[in-house]
């Protein structure tokens, strides 16, 4: 059976008339090996050959994905780049493709000194963007991701109440998406109530919830490696009219920002959608972030829909669409949800509603 994600990385390789390409990358590795080393080494040759080097405690794991992936796996006896040594000299290997963006100056020298007669070339965006282009198979796993999280946020919400602090929330959170067949978070959790809301990623605290307050929550669950995310926010108790005014401009900026995503639409042009929204209210200036970012086995990959991005959304690509406005000493409101570009159109994975919700 053919991989199609190592036949990604030879027609790379083809393009940059090398031999080989060596990945260490953690999400890289489990694009094409189909599941998450934290240590290891994948090698891919010009002539699709293949090679996923682990250590004992991976062995058995990568063996079992390799049925899949058709990844020849080798459990490493002595140094990793020794055997990288050996395969670059099997293959009769001259130049080699390194993560320049990713890999530490360790791993580089480690590489250089095991690779001495190569040519090192760097592998620059170029795997991230066929990463970036979804498949449908990937989408299915965020999917799943997503339902997880969305079915915790939903359970979550019958215990927030007055009283209970930021920190036991946000841990039973993500008890709650473990539960729920989650593989872990897709980053740490941040549940905030009150003024603390006005920090895009203020951490959890001791902090209780005090009616009239507004509660964010950004969350996401991983499935099989892949990401979800989403930020809503809520009123406890009651909301005063300019809560409710606030919370209505931002999600007017985030529909604007869906409406405006489309393949072949500028990044820049997305975010500028939300901003002007905003703008027109004279709250432009409490947003201070992009609007949104590439998602899959990472939870930031791929393009960033921000007014400096030079990028042009393509179909496959799967995005968050997230303003938010931050009023220091007073609160802040996010909204986001994450949506895709398929063959067929934009589709919005996200299902919680975003009609304010009083508790």
């Amino acid at each position: 059976m053919i991989n199609l994600n190592i036949e990604k990385c030879v027609k790379i390789l083809e393009k940059k008339g090398a031999d080989a390409l060596i990945l260490m990358n953690e999400a890289n590795m489990h694009y094409v090996c189909g599941f998450s080393p934290s240590e290891g080494m994948v090698v891919i040759f010009a002539n699709s050959r293949a090679y996923h080097l682990v250590d004992s405690r991976y062995t058995e794991q990568a063996l079992a994905h390799s049925k899949e992936s058709g990844l020849e796996v080798i459990e490493i006896s002595q140094s990793i780049f020794s055997h990288l040594s050996q395969l670059i000299g099997e293959n009769n290997a001259e130049c080699i493709v390194i993560e320049n963006n990713t890999i530490s100056l360790c791993a580089y020298n480690s590489i250089k000194k095991a690779c001495e007669d190569c040519v090192i070339m760097s592998l620059d965006d170029m795997l991230m963007r066929e990463r970036n282009r979804k498949t449908p198979d990937e989408i299915v796993m965020m999917k799943k991701a997503n339902q997880i999280a969305e079915k915790s946020f939903l359970e979550l919400l019958n215990h927030v109440k007055a009283g209970k602090t930021e920190k036991e929330l946000a841990a039973y959170f993500d008890y709650l998406m473990a539960l729920n067949g989650s593989d872990g978070v897709s980053f740490d959790t941040i549940l905030l109530t009150g003024s603390h809301t006005s920090m895009p990623h203020g951490v959890p605290s001791d902090r209780k919830i005090k009616d009239g307050d507004f509660v964010l929550f950004d969350f996401g669950a991983t499935y099989k490696g892949y990401h979800s995310d989403m930020t809503r926010t809520v009123a406890v108790g009651s909301a005063s009219e300019e809560m409710k005014q606030d919370y209505e401009l931002v999600l007017n900026a985030q529909l604007a920002g869906i409406k405006a995503l489309n393949a072949g639409v500028k990044c820049a042009d997305v975010y500028k959608a939300a901003y002007d929204v905003l703008d027109r209210e004279g709250k432009a200036q409490y947003f201070r972030h992009g609007l949104g970012h590439g998602v899959g086995l990472e939870i930031h990959e791929g393009f960033n829909a921000s007014p400096k991005s030079k990028d042009t959304y393509e179909v496959g690509n799967v995005t968050s669409i997230e303003p938010g406005i931050y009023i220091p000493d007073k609160y802040g409101i996010r909204i986001e949800d994450v949506c895709y570009l398929s063959p067929r159109g934009r589709e919005n994975l996200s299902n919680v509603t975003k009609s304010l919700i009083i508790l």
